[in-house]
Parts: structure tokens; C-alpha cells; sequence
């Protein structure tokens, strides 16, 4: 089971600062591209080698706190449905207040770990005062500053512990392949036409939680776990919150996938949303396929179809090794090839390329075009292996690690997608001293 922490709290207690702490850990993990659908609001972070997903519930508050009241049971209570556990922002300073105690009523009945953290302690005088919060009856309190990380190791070490190792029906040899794209897209239309063509075939995976469905598709020689996020239109609170909840969805579904068929209007194109959805499966190093839906509403010559790929590529660049496949869920073109090349991309992934492989391929392309020194010094790369992980990684030992920079390590990328099957997969490059 994938983790993901919810960050929760009345305004101005601190958890946007608290989530920046957590999430810069990791480089690069919220895109500074302006219009990237509320990125600044979720990310990935690490404690004691364990990766988890987090999001800050307080980005996404409106209004003044006259109307914070109703936007509690709404975006708690939908974080409440999707995340896996806790961390509950309360200011020491101030004391608790009646928003606290609303939102304390509501973790209470969840059966999920919730981890209270009593912010702005940041003089041992202000500790003493964090015990009133246990009248929450939720468990230890973490008194923290979030400004300046003191107590914040004693809160992780506590979170990463309550962490799942995962479901024993996790079936890892088999594909799990997510629906993804923003709401009325047509998700559900694809997954009902899935679905629908041999409902016997398909069976619920028991302990996948109760909002996200996972089902075993089996027929047409295809086998593999659909990670529905297409259920959205089920939930009773969404309202003007849709597009909170579907990053919460997303995040979910992408963390527990191996392949994201990423689904964009064709009628749209690729809009800010969509291209804040693609940072979130390509900073989770998953496969990806862009299925271009309704592609049966749009006026057609000769080009407009390479025109079409050209803009997305243009738009995510410089990762554009992805394949794009049109398709209208209507009269059901193409959703086979869409099956077929999701299932080609979880092979590229999981393949493992011997060293032996790799450094007669590209070491040869390496002395063609070596690094460009640096300040009177050479780079000298003396061979390549990919480290046994989850996620494409390859690692390049050479002498001066550190002078090689961003375009090399793109031409590197290039050479390693030139010379094996990549498609549609981000990949890792690392570089170490030999």
C-alpha cells in the first residue's frame, strides 16, 4: 500500500511550512513551472530510507475563517477518505481553539494513525505547554518547530514506523496499471469499456481500501490490476473541491501503479492541469502512455495527428520518449493498442540490462564525445551498470563526478534510449567517483 500523509490544521498554525521541511529533503520534487496546478501543495519525502507522498491540506483553504467551519468537513474530510495517516498541526502558542477541536472530532473517527505536532515550540519554555493537547485523546504529542526542524525527527521516526509494508496479495509479478487525467476526461468511460466486455473476468482484490478500485483484468491475453481513479462522480462532498480530491486520487493511484495510461481531451489539449498531473507521474519515475480521448470530435487532415504529439512533446519536454496513441472511448478505437503498448512500457521497466551490455554501447559513444573539461580538468567515465531498484537507474563511474553537468547527462540519456527499449519510462542517472 502506497503512503501518503495528509498535513491537516486550521490556518496559520504552520503546515505549509512544515510540508516545505519534509519535501525539500528531496531535489526537485515540486516543478517551478508557473501554471503547474497546485504544485506547490504535494511532494514526495524521505526518513530513514522511507519514501511517502505528502500533501498539504491548507493550500488548498479559501476564504477567511468565517467560513473555515464548512471547509473543514470538506477538504479534512476528504483527506480523511484518501490519505493513509495523519500529521495534526496545533499551535502551542495559542492553544486549542474550536476549529482544533472540530478537526480533532473528525480524525478521531478514523481508524487511521494521526500524529499530532504541536508547532511554534520553539523555546524550551513553550514545551510544557504542548501536554494540553493529548485532551484530544489521539495519541503521543510531537512538540515541533517547524521553522527551525527542531522535534520534527521524533514526529517521522514515529510516522515512518506506523507506515504498512504492504498487502500480502500485492501480487508483485503483475502488471498495475492506473487510469489517470483530470476529471471528465473520459476515465470512466474508458474503464467501463474495459471493464464491461467480460465482467465475469473481473474480480475485487480483497484489502484495497474501500474509495480505490482495483480490479484483475484477465481476457484477450492480457493480465494485469486496473488502479481505477475514475470514481470520482461516487464521492458526496466534492462539489467546488473535485480538483483537490482528484490530486489526492492521482496521488494515490500513481504511487500504487507500475504504468499510468494518462488520459488528455482531445478537444482541450494539453491544458495546465494535465501538465501539472504529468510532473506528478514523472517525478514518480512510472511508466506512461498519453491516450488523447475523443479524438473523434476533432477535425482531422493528413498532419493534424503528428501536429498534435509535436505540442505535447513540446509541452513536457525534455522527457519525450512517451508514446501518444488517439483514441475515442466512444467507439472504442484503439483501446487494444492502448492495453498493448501499456503493457510493452511495464516490460521496458522492469528489464535489466547487464553491465557487460551497457558499457559496450555506450562506452564506445563516450569516447566519441567525452565530457568537456572543466577548468584544465577531463572527465573520464570508466564504465556503467544500472543499480537494482524499482525505477531505471544507471550509475556512471568516473573520476570527477562533479563536472559533469546537465546537457551531458541528457546526451547520456539519449545514448541509453538509443541503444535499448526505454519508451515511456523516466529513468535515473547517477554518478559516482570511481
Amino acid at each position: 500500500m502506497s503512503n501518503l500523509v495528509a498535513i491537516v490544521g486550521r490556518p496559520n498554525v504552520g503546515k505549509s511550512t512544515l510540508f516545505n521541511r519534509l519535501t525539500e529533503k528531496r531535489d526537485a520534487i515540486v516543478d517551478p513551472t508557473s501554471g503547474v496546478t497546485r504544485d506547490r501543495h504535494y511532494g514526495y519525502s524521505e526518513w530513514n530510507g522511507r519514501t511517502f507522498s505528502v500533501i498539504d491540506t491548507g493550500g488548498y483553504t479559501e476564504g477567511t475563517e468565517d467560513v473555515f467551519e464548512k471547509k473543514i468537513g470538506e477538504q479534512v474530510g476528504l483527506a480523511i477518505d484518501e490519505a493513509t495517516s495523519f500529521i495534526f498541526v496545533v499551535d502551542v502558542s495559542t492553544g486549542i481553539t474550536d476549529f482544533d477541536l472540530a478537526i480533532a472530532d473528525l480524525l478521531r473517527r478514523t481508524n487511521k494513525p494521526v500524529f499530532v505536532a504541536a508547532n511554534k515550540a520553539d523555546t524550551s519554555s513553550l514545551l510544557p505547554q504542548a501536554s494540553e493537547f493529548y485532551s484530544f485523546g489521539l495519541g503521543e504529542v510531537f512538540p515541533i518547530s517547524s521553522a527551525s526542524g527542531s522535534g520534527s525527527g521524533e514526529l517521522l521516526d514515529a510516522l515512518v514506523e506506523s507506515f504498512h509494508e504492504g498487502e500480502a496479495d500485492r501480487n508483485e509479478d503483475i502488471p498495475r496499471i492506473a487510469v489517470i487525467g483530470k476529471p471528465n476526461v473520459g476515465k470512466s468511460s474508458l474503464v467501463n469499456a474495459l471493464l464491461n466486455e467480460e465482467r465475469n473476468i473481473v474480480n475485487e482484490i480483497a484489502g484495497t481500501t474501500r474509495d480505490s478500485v482495483h480490479s484483475r483484468y484477465k481476457a484477450y491475453g492480457f493480465d494485469f490490476i486496473l488502479v481505477d481513479t475514475a470514481g470520482i462522480r461516487k464521492k458526496k462532498k466534492v462539489h467546488e473541491n473535485i480538483e483537490f480530491y482528484s490530486v489526492l486520487r492521482s496521488i494515490r493511484a500513481i504511487e500504487e501503479s507500475d504504468v499510468c495510461i494518462f488520459m488528455i481531451d482531445a478537444s482541450e489539449g494539453m491544458q495546465k492541469q494535465d501538465l501539472g498531473i504529468y510532473y506528478m507521474i514523472e517525478k514518480a519515475k512510472k511508466g506512461m502512455v498519453f491516450l488523447v480521448n475523443k479524438w473523434d470530435l476533432v477535425e482531422k487532415d493528413h498532419k493534424t495527428m503528428d501536429d498534435f504529439k509535436q505540442e505535447i512533446f513540446k509541452r513536457i519536454a525534455p522527457f519525450t520518449d512517451v508514446p501518444v496513441i488517439f483514441t475515442s472511448t466512444v467507439s472504442k478505437q484503439r483501446l487494444h493498442k492502448s492495453l498493448e503498448t501499456a503493457l510493452e512500457v511495464y516490460k521496458n521497466r522492469i528489464q535489466k540490462i547487464s553491465t557487460s551490455k551497457l558499457n559496450e554501447a555506450l562506452l564506445p559513444d563516450i569516447e566519441h564525445y567525452p565530457p568537456p573539461a572543466h577548468k584544465g580538468k577531463y572527465v573520464r567515465i570508466k564504465f556503467i551498470t544500472q543499480i537494482p531498484t524499482h525505477v531505471p537507474t544507471f550509475a556512471f563511474f568516473c573520476n570527477l563526478p562533479q563536472y559533469i553537468k546537465e546537457p551531458y547527462k541528457r546526451f547520456l540519456e539519449n545514448k541509453i534510449r538509443q541503444h535499448f527499449s526505454l519508451h515511456g519510462v523516466p529513468i535515473r542517472l547517477f554518478f559516482r567517483k570511481k
